[in-house]
């Protein structure tokens, strides 16, 4: 006789959100919707710019387009989805829609780690070597490390969420988020996680601690040329060229730095407030970043600030 406690297999999960705060879900709907027309038009004016000017086709700016279409990559996988679970409640996603969907964002992610680390080498390169610039980063070593960048992202999201989807969901199938982040669906396994465990604590090595240590060193590098520099405004325009980019890396590591490093609260109710803080920080995390990328290099570069300039006008010439 069949054990009256056998569970089926999950086909679908039912992504819990901001369900339990409907009067918050209206104001966010609003909110996140701003941002990503922001984020859509802030990145797409930046790959516009870097394609069609001429004196923007050189490494800094390959990777900026880079870094640019993946943000819109990164919010394309996750925001129209939020967007529709403040709209429907309990909204319910297929399980290979969560396998992709998983796969985006955790590829996006990881590739985004890796493409700031060869950013800050190109930074490295141009400021403490600039006689050697145009043959260390020509054509045939910066389009090479950009797709890398994609290829590492994408192989270690493959290898992630293979692990994760397949272990047995036979049990609850709510996933406390906004989408289907992958701490949040191994915490639905009925079966040992302790691969995935070991697993993500490596990935976190690999795209979070070496690329952080790497752009450390390449900026104490940097730091030190840019002093030794006689004038001022030498030393000015030396730190220009890299400003943009290192404010960026400060704005992504130091929101995951702030998202995993707090403290966990033990008390009961405020778990359940920290659960909602937890909530609103991986939201904002997710758009806030890709919507100031653009922002910072507008206003932190000026050959970028003229390029945007002269599409405008460009336009309205022919119009």
């Amino acid at each position: 006789m069949e054990s009256n406690n056998q569970t089926s297999p999950v086909t679908s999960f039912i992504l819990l959100g901001l369900s339990a705060h409907p009067t918050l879900e209206k104001t966010f709907f609003l909110l996140i919707l701003s941002m990503y027309l922001v984020i859509l038009l802030g990145n797409g004016v930046l790959i516009l710019v870097t394609i069609l000017d001429s004196h923007l086709h050189t490494p800094m700016y390959f990777f900026l387009g880079n870094l640019s279409f993946l943000d819109i990559c990164y919010t394309t996988s996750s925001v129209p989805l939020i967007l529709d679970s403040f709209l429907t409640p309990r909204k319910t996603i297929s399980f290979s829609a969560c396998a992709v969907q998983m796969f985006l964002s955790f590829a996006m992610g990881a590739t985004e780690c890796v493409l700031l680390s060869m950013m800050a080498f190109d930074r490295y390169v141009a400021i403490c070597n600039p006689l050697r610039y145009p043959v260390v980063m020509s054509k045939a070593a910066y389009v090479p490390m950009a797709t890398s960048s994609w290829a590492a992202g994408s192989i270690t999201a493959t290898v992630q969420t293979s692990l994760a989807m397949r272990l047995p969901f036979c049990g609850d199938n709510v996933i406390n988020h906004f989408t289907c982040e992958i701490l949040a669906v191994l915490k639905l396994a009925c079966a040992d996680i302790s691969i995935n465990v070991i697993s993500m604590g490596v990935t976190n090595i690999i795209f979070l601690g070496v690329p952080v240590l790497f752009i450390s060193f390449s900026y104490i590098f940097i730091l030190v040329t840019i002093l030794r520099i006689p004038s001022a405004e030498g030393r000015r325009k030396a730190f220009s060229t890299c400003s943009a980019h290192l404010t960026v890396v400060i704005v992504f590591y130091g929101t995951i730095l702030f998202m995993y490093g707090k403290p966990k609260s033990k008390d009961p109710l405020g778990a359940d407030k920290q659960d909602l803080a937890d909530k609103l920080i991986s939201l904002f995390y997710g758009v806030v970043t890709p919507m100031l990328n653009p922002i910072i290099y507008s206003l932190r570069n000026k050959d970028v600030r003229a390029a945007v300039r002269n599409l405008v006008v460009l336009k309205k010439s022919s119009t």
